[in-house]
């Protein structure tokens, strides 16, 4: 049984129809990329996977439990997520430890909830695991873009996840940033004690060498979805992107450019 399964899924808003008619399985141990144009739906399937969206129509399936019919303040713990959007809501002077640590309880600045020791070394933990252990007593608006997407995932993946979602973890990245999270996100795919993953992206060169899986959205609508290598072609993403594209693979990472015609 597949541990998230949306089936028919759409998202209305007003006249705007954001998701039309989703379908997707994502079973235990796949590493999934979401890749699509901006406004193509990315980020609306991403908060409807994580819980925090429920569809307009369609049934979707977490975790074995039925959106609609269970707790969700109870399901998102089980959740890791991280986005861009996510980061405006720490307070800017909040120490990076306690950003952290706060992913244990789902909120967004440390306030009464206590911490027990345990929490606090997991929390060490994963900041050296994302190579922001340094950081520790610095507050989180002096951190660079990519300091703050690596304590956001260190974040997601306190409470342990069954599931984790990272919506454009490269959005903003300089090339070295980009290639030091690429680095990580593989070797967290490459962990066979890691959470089923899902990761959103605008660029083929985001993606990890050992993700299994990849979906492409063009309008609300799922253009490809299967195994990466049948998903990430020139054909796919030419048709995805309007655009005339070469995208190759080599050492198992992709790149495109255009076709130059002519």
């Amino acid at each position: 049984m597949p541990l998230l399964e949306l089936r028919s899924v759409s998202v209305r808003r007003g006249s705007a129809l954001l998701l039309d008619s989703i379908d997707l399985a994502v079973a235990e141990g796949e590493r999934w990329v979401i890749i699509g144009p901006n406004g193509a739906g990315k980020t609306t399937l991403m908060q409807v996977m994580a819980g925090r969206l429920f569809p307009t129509s369609g049934d979707v399936c977490i975790l074995d439990e039925v959106l609609g019919a269970t707790d969700v303040s109870t399901l998102r713990q089980r959740i890791g997520w991280a986005s861009s959007a996510q980061m405006a809501s720490f307070p800017p002077g909040e120490a990076v430890v306690d950003v952290v640590a706060t992913g244990a309880f789902d909120v967004t600045g440390r306030w009464r909830e206590s911490y027990e020791p345990t929490d606090l070394r997991r929390a060490h933990a994963l900041m050296q695991q994302w190579g922001i252990d340094d950081l520790a007593s610095r507050t989180f608006g002096t951190l660079s873009e990519g300091e703050r997407k690596r304590t956001m995932i260190a974040r997601a993946l306190m409470p342990d996840p069954e599931l984790l979602l990272l919506d454009e973890p490269g959005a903003g990245l300089d090339l070295s940033g980009r290639e030091d999270l690429v680095a990580r996100l593989s070797y967290l795919a490459h962990d066979p004690l890691a959470p089923v993953l899902a990761v959103i992206t605008h660029h083929v060169e985001e993606v990890p060498p050992s993700f299994t899986h990849g979906l492409v959205l063009q309008g609300g609508r799922v253009l490809a979805s299967g195994p990466l290598e049948s998903v990430v072609t020139s054909d796919v993403m030419s048709q995805a992107f309007e655009l005339p594209l070469v995208v190759e693979r080599a050492e198992g990472r992709y790149w495109a450019r255009r076709r130059i015609v002519g």
